[in-house]
């Protein structure tokens, strides 16, 4: 069984601080994408580069203190790709994908896992145009690496996808994260026809509401549960078919995002 987990940390020693861990060595993942860092190579080498018996790899914004992306395996990557091929997102530090390719293995010979973080564009009106940049680049480039291998992707997508996957969605109609362009990319990413066919792993495992994986810091939004599912396994479907079970981590918190757990059946 191959268990993959996504977590946005909000800062790796902030949540270093608060436990996590002592929480990946309980959860035992094969591998752990990671998102906002909010740190550099000074900061990570030599105490974050290893998390729970797991050998990290990194892509790190130019900006300091600001975004980042890791992938913590227990398996020895046969390669390791940084960044998307586009200097504005690329110096935001929002992919690393480690490759898992061997000839011998009978399935999914060309098999990757991939920490992404997408941009967010709840902070200003240029923020969200870079967003629509962002998203504009990343389509075809999931489409492409669809056609070469099985891939799964973990990361924070800053959009929910459908009403069900926030629960004031009626009152984020006009915000970012549940904008109409954004939820129309979002199904057009998941459609064969019109863009890279993969699936929302998630979604095929737990049709339930009110399961959410971040909630804001301001007013009651934990304690009232007033959350967005945000982070994600996007995969291709040879893999998303091999899901098995999902589990979305409440407690302990170490950050404003809960980590997604999916086991695959399927073995490195």
């Amino acid at each position: 069984m191959l268990r993959l987990v996504t977590l946005n940390l909000n800062g790796i020693r902030s949540a270093a601080s608060k436990g996590v861990e002592d929480w990946a060595t309980a959860a035992a993942p094969d591998c752990m994408g990671v998102q906002e860092l909010k740190a550099q190579a000074d900061t990570v080498v030599g105490r974050f580069d290893g998390i729970a018996g797991m050998s990290g790899h990194f892509h790190y914004a130019a900006k300091k203190g600001y975004s980042g992306v890791g992938v913590y395996t227990r398996q020895r990557p046969s390669e390791i790709r940084r960044g998307i091929g586009n200097t504005e997102f690329d110096d935001e530090g929002r992919w690393v994908e480690a490759c898992f390719d061997d000839p011998a293995r009978a399935e999914f010979p060309r098999f990757s896992v991939i920490s992404c973080y997408f941009p967010s564009g709840s902070s200003s009106e240029d923020r969200q145009q870079a967003k629509f940049r962002f998203l504009a680049l990343i389509a075809p480039h999931l489409a492409r690496l669809r056609a070469e291998r099985e891939f799964v992707l973990l990361g924070d997508i800053n959009i929910a996808h459908k009403e069900i996957d926030l629960r004031n969605w009626k009152g984020n109609l006009k915000n970012s994260g549940f904008l109409p362009e954004e939820r129309a990319w979002m199904t057009r990413l998941l459609d064969n026809a019109t863009g890279a066919g993969l699936v929302d792993v998630f979604r095929t495992l737990d049709a339930n509401p009110d399961r959410y994986t971040w909630w804001s810091n301001r007013g009651q939004a934990w304690a009232n549960n007033v959350g967005w599912r945000i982070d994600y396994h996007l995969a291709t479907p040879g893999i998303a078919a091999r899901a098995r079970r999902a589990d979305i981590h409440l407690t302990p918190r170490f950050s404003d995002h809960a980590p997604l757990t999916i086991d695959y059946d399927f073995t490195l």
